[in-house]
């Protein structure tokens, strides 16, 4: 029966071309955008480079001082992430790096533009960074603020060219010269705690910062590492207790807001105590999603509904003949999901031609936007959703058509 469903489909659709045109279009066009968006989160959620203990890992990255009329959001400073988190007892070592600062270089007259963050030496034990050459920087050179460097692939073949090896050249950022001791593999962007072209040690830090900014808030985030994924709650509930602890020494304010949390939550925090930046990024896709679907569904419905109207002879001939209506319903329903599974194929092919546009153009640094099972599975989901939602009101519709009546249309 299915068998006979797909042939009446596809003559269906070969009758009216343009309304055919049009439906596979709608469905198409609005699978590539959902599954471009697919891939660009999956890259950013599901990627773990290089932060692959995210199972027995917390995130430090904003710090919030609420008063009245006063409202302070950014990220901790160097010394809250030493002297309050570095002193809690379930994490057993605690990352610290600086956000990315942007600079000029020049090689050959040719400006480059380097980003360079600062890190302490665990920041290498707890990230696993796949080294193509050279190593991290240790402890002893940090606190001998040696000026050395760990800088990117991509920075490797932009400032030194095709070579071989650049282990012991000298690399410069921000007028100051370091020393190259290893070479990583390439961090998204869109990873931003753990982006950059450069690393470099705290301690060489030109402001000097981490020794004069007493505040809780700076430019830096830290990842908590506890020994087992057992102990997270146990070292959530210890952060979130030393927060509540905190001197308030600026009477501006009178609360301070700050939690260790999960990788996505706090990739998406929003500083805001009270609405959670995890349900506003979920909300705003979730909106977006629906507004993108719902357009192309109505759509497909009117263009439904047409093509019954066209059909009410056949339909009345059918029924006369003792077609029950739950039957021509779900025949309806098999012909509109194998449009739409249509559409979906051609949106496949289309998102995979978008995805390579958008790496090739490379509008977000270092992010390979791929299509894998995961976006699959959405994709084929997506359209299933769609041929149930644009199918069963005109299935309906056509399961109401007066016998009578239909005849009469032939």
């Amino acid at each position: 029966m299915l068998k006979n469903y797909f042939k009446i489909a596809i003559a269906v659709l070969r009758r009216r071309k343009f309304f055919t045109f049009i439906s596979l279009f709608g469905i198409s066009f609005t699978l590539t955008i959902l599954l471009v968006l697919t891939a660009f989160i999956d890259k950013v959620v599901g990627d773990n480079y290089p932060d692959k203990k995210r199972d027995r890992s917390l995130y430090v990255s904003r710090i919030s001082m609420i008063g009245k009329g006063y409202t302070s959001s950014g990220p901790p400073s160097f010394y809250f992430l030493t002297h309050y988190a570095g002193t809690l007892k379930t994490p057993v070592k605690i990352a610290i790096s600086s956000g990315f600062n942007e600079t000029n270089t020049y090689v050959n007259n040719k400006k480059i533009v380097v980003n360079y963050k600062y890190t302490n030496a665990e920041y290498w034990d707890i990230l696993e960074y796949d080294f193509l050459e050279g190593k991290a920087f240790n402890k002893q050179q940090v606190d001998n603020a040696e000026k050395v460097a760990v800088i990117s692939k991509d920075m490797k073949n932009e400032y030194f060219g095709d070579v071989s090896s650049v282990i012991g050249q000298y690399i410069e950022a921000d007028n100051v010269k370091y020393r190259v001791i290893g070479v990583v593999e390439n961090v998204p962007i869109t990873s931003y705690m753990t982006y950059s072209d450069i690393y470099l040690p705290y301690t060489v830090a030109k402001d000097g910062g981490y020794k004069t900014n007493k505040s809780y808030q700076g430019g830096y985030f830290g990842i908590l590492l506890a020994n087992s994924k057992d102990d997270i709650d146990k070292m959530h509930n210890e952060y979130d207790e030393m927060v509540k602890r905190l001197p308030i020494t600026d009477k501006n304010y009178d609360h301070i807001y700050s939690h260790a949390d999960p990788y996505v939550t706090s990739y998406v925090d929003s500083g805001d105590e009270n609405h959670s930046g995890t349900f506003i990024a979920v909300t705003a896709i979730s909106i977006f999603v629906f507004i993108l679907m719902i357009l192309p569904t109505l759509n497909l419905v009117n263009i439904n509904i047409t093509r019954i109207m066209e059909r009410s002879s056949e339909i009345g001939v059918r029924k006369a003949f003792g077609a029950s209506s739950h039957t021509l319903v779900y025949q309806f329903i098999v012909e509109n999901i194998i449009l739409t599974l249509l559409g979906g194929v051609i949106g496949v092919i289309l998102s995979v031609i978008a995805l390579q546009v958008i790496n090739s153009a490379n509008l977000i640094a270092n992010l390979e936007l791929t299509i894998n099972f995961t976006v699959l599975f959405i994709g084929l989901l997506v359209c299933l959703v769609f041929g149930l939602l644009s199918g069963v009101y005109p299935a309906w519709r056509m399961s109401k058509l007066n016998v009578v009546t239909a005849l009469k249309a032939q």
